[in-house]
């Protein structure tokens, strides 16, 4: 399970990496294809809304390939082969000036791109026992976590470069990388102890299901507001702008760090209570890290943040695939996936309408990542203790 782990976790990297650069030279490319800097924010947003219809949409649609074919490989790759076609061709049909084109190559890539997010972990709820899942599912986390942790770095190197060959390179890795899912799906259905599970029949959403996505919802709204809208102004308080490009990444770093720890936790204390303890912690984090007297203090802070916040990630990945099992692990991962996406336009709407500008909005929206952290672990465990009563109960 490790080498699928690792290669999930490659995958995850270079898709990341793509969406990095993607977004470093979205201004340069939406004006040569005769785009106002103006709307830049608007795409990127039409981005997210994309992404939040199409991560549920292809999990469910993964779920339902996953019964009746039974291998969801060969469409993985097919999809993203049209993702990175068309993403490869962005920074060829920019220059010719027409945006209807480029926009329509952005919208084929973010429809497709949406295949390497929710289908992957429905690969690993239908194969991986159990016990095993927050194993995998940290490792292909860290991926994720690594890719974070470079792009301040990326928008460094990049800076003056032709964006045709970092668009080049990072589309030929991925869809290499993604290749192999074919033989990693392959690996996970012959080591599987015993052959997939007939899906039950479908249940009605219950509530503990609609507040565990309702606190993935808060959760994910804090993140966006504590690491894209106030980390930089907090390290601005003891640092130089220039500084900012070294700073940033501290988040993830604890966030690569700390996941081996959260993973241990999950699997000896279940997912709702790992996510509910790294809730509680990153909005402990959150808050201080506002009244922070020092730098080194926030640093520190910053690490703990980051490492809650991949207690949360892990935690909500493992929690999401049990409930989805078995038969809708997609759908269940996708609609995961869908929260942060949505998460992630909300933060772009605030500043699209500049709200992050205004004085008030900034000083509520130095709170906003603590109250929504405090306000999702409270609920997560209360969830957590009224699952624990229920297999008391049951025996």
């Amino acid at each position: 399970m490790t080498r699928v782990g690792l290669y999930f976790a490659s995958v995850q990297f270079l898709f990341v990496t793509c969406w990095t650069v993607y977004v470093i030279y979205l201004p340069q490319l939406a004006a040569q294809a005769g785009i106002e800097k103006k709307w830049v924010i608007y795409i990127l947003m039409a981005d997210q809304a994309i992404f939040t219809l199409m991560d549920f949409s292809i999990g469910v649609a993964a779920d339902r390939v996953g019964r009746t074919l039974g291998r969801l490989g060969r469409l993985l790759v097919v999809l993203t082969a049209v993702s990175c076609a068309a993403f490869l061709l962005l920074p060829l049909v920019a220059p010719g000036g027409s945006p209807l084109p480029f926009l329509a190559l952005i919208a084929v890539w973010a429809v497709t791109s949406s295949a390497l997010r929710a289908p992957p972990m429905m690969m690993l709820g239908k194969y991986v026992p159990a016990p095993g899942v927050p194993w995998v599912a940290t490792l292909m986390l860290v991926g994720m976590g690594l890719a974070g942790a470079i792009a301040p770095y990326l928008t460094v190197s990049l800076r003056g470069l032709d964006p045709r060959l970092p668009f080049a390179l990072s589309s030929i890795a991925l869809i290499a990388a993604v290749s192999g899912m074919l033989w990693a799906e392959k690996h996970l259905a012959a080591s599987a102890a015993a052959p997939p599970a007939t899906p039950t029949p479908r249940k009605p959403l219950n509530v503990d299901v609609v507040l565990f996505f309702a606190a993935a919802a808060l959760l994910g709204l804090g993140f966006q507001v504590h690491f894209a809208l106030n980390s930089a102004p907090l390290y601005l308080r003891f640092a130089k702008p220039v500084e900012l490009d070294h700073l940033m990444p501290v988040f993830w770093v604890g966030f690569n760090l700390l996941i081996f720890v959260a993973c241990r936790a999950n699997q000896r204390f279940g997912g709702a209570a790992v996510m509910a303890i790294g809730a509680v912690l990153g909005a402990l984090a959150s808050s201080l890290a506002a009244s922070a007297g020092s730098l080194e203090t926030l640093l520190v802070l910053q690490v703990l943040a980051g490492g809650a916040w991949a207690a949360v990630l892990v935690s909500a990945m493992t929690a999401a695939i049990a409930i989805g099992h078995v038969g809708r692990e997609g759908a269940a991962t996708g609609g995961l996936f869908a929260l942060l996406a949505l998460a992630t336009f909300a933060r772009m709407a605030l500043v699209a309408a500049q709200l992050n500008k205004d004085p008030g909005v900034s000083a509520l929206l130095v709170m906003l990542p603590g109250l929504a952290w405090a306000a999702a672990g409270l609920l997560l465990a209360w969830l957590a203790l009224r699952a624990r009563a229920a297999a008391a109960a049951a025996g």
